[in-house]
């Protein structure tokens, strides 16, 4: 029987289908590759010389490698103020109280609206100018930014979890004596957030991503070493690439992860009970059938 109760299984001609576009797919991708690649070579952008740069040690210690850190803190410190500013904001917009409820979804609806590229811009001339930040202002702009849009994300994450969560849930814990807040923070946030971890890492690759805007302001992120160390040499589009080669193994990564997280969550369930384990028909599980009885075969009546 098929795991999915909405689709069935493929059948043997859904099967050959599937391949066949399978296989035009992949050559039809090998193909532009090789355009693509051709294109490069009649332009003179395919010599060795453009790309021996990037086989060279201090090419990546003195730039690749550094501008790859910077990159990795600004998307940590974005992942974390994120999970913390949508908890806070996603537990808001659940509230009760309408003034909480009201002030949350303004904050969060505001913050979705806005373009993250303007916050980085506003937030470094406001932390460069008003506040009068000099040392890695660059770096906190872009943190801002990543975590109030981000953060608003997963606010809405949390809400949407949560009320998808079976109502019994809330229901069971108000039983037992707790709060609608209390059920709200002991029982339906734990389940939500499990629930919502394949979707919360697919966030965090967005984060990752979005990281490289930093470039505009000048922040000492992977994009802005690559442009720097290859202006100089001539060879901007070979370091374009290698940077999104770059971004394109961390990005696979998590979001092979959440395929991963994904696939287990949604195989949790009851265990099975084995044939061989069951009780007779009747009779409670651990319990010696009682005297006079006798259990049928299978598929037949109990005589007592």
């Amino acid at each position: 029987m098929s795991a999915s109760v909405i689709f069935d299984a493929p059948g043997p001609k859904s099967r050959r289908v599937i391949l066949g576009v399978n296989v035009v797919g992949v050559v039809l991708i090998a193909l532009v590759l090789w355009w693509i690649i051709a294109g490069l070579a009649a332009n003179g952008q395919m010599d060795p010389a453009l790309w021996d740069d990037f086989l060279e040690a201090s090419t990546w210690t003195d730039y690749l490698l550094v501008g790859l850190a910077n990159t990795l803190r600004a998307a940590a410190l974005g992942i974390v103020g994120s999970v913390l500013f949508g908890l806070i904001f996603g537990m808001g917009r659940l509230s009760h109280n309408k003034l909480i409820n009201g002030v949350s979804s303004v904050v969060v609806e505001f913050f979705r609206a806005v373009p993250v590229l303007l916050m980085i811009v506003f937030f470094n001339v406001f932390f460069a100018r008003t506040l009068q930040i000099s040392s890695d202002s660059a770096l906190w702009a872009v943190v801002a930014a990543l975590v109030l849009y981000n953060g608003s994300v997963v606010a809405e994450l949390v809400r949407s979890g949560v009320h998808n969560l079976p109502k019994g849930q809330r229901e069971a814990g108000i039983a037992i004596g707790l709060t609608r807040q209390q059920s709200l923070r002991l029982i339906e946030i734990p389940q939500a957030l499990i629930a919502m971890l394949p979707a919360l890492i697919g966030q965090f690759v967005v984060i990752l991503k979005d990281s490289a805007l930093g470039y505009i302001i000048s922040f000492n992120e992977l994009l802005f070493y690559g442009r720097t160390y290859s202006s100089p040499n001539g060879n901007v589009l070979q370091a374009l690439i290698v940077v999104a080669a770059i971004f394109i193994v961390i990005n696979f990564s998590l979001s092979r992860l959440a395929e991963i997280v994904s696939s287990r969550l949604s195989s949790r369930g009851p265990g099975k009970v084995k044939k061989d384990a069951s009780p007779a028909v009747g009779v409670p599980a651990g319990l010696p059938a009682a005297p006079g009885s006798e259990t049928a075969p299978e598929g037949g009546p109990t005589r007592t």
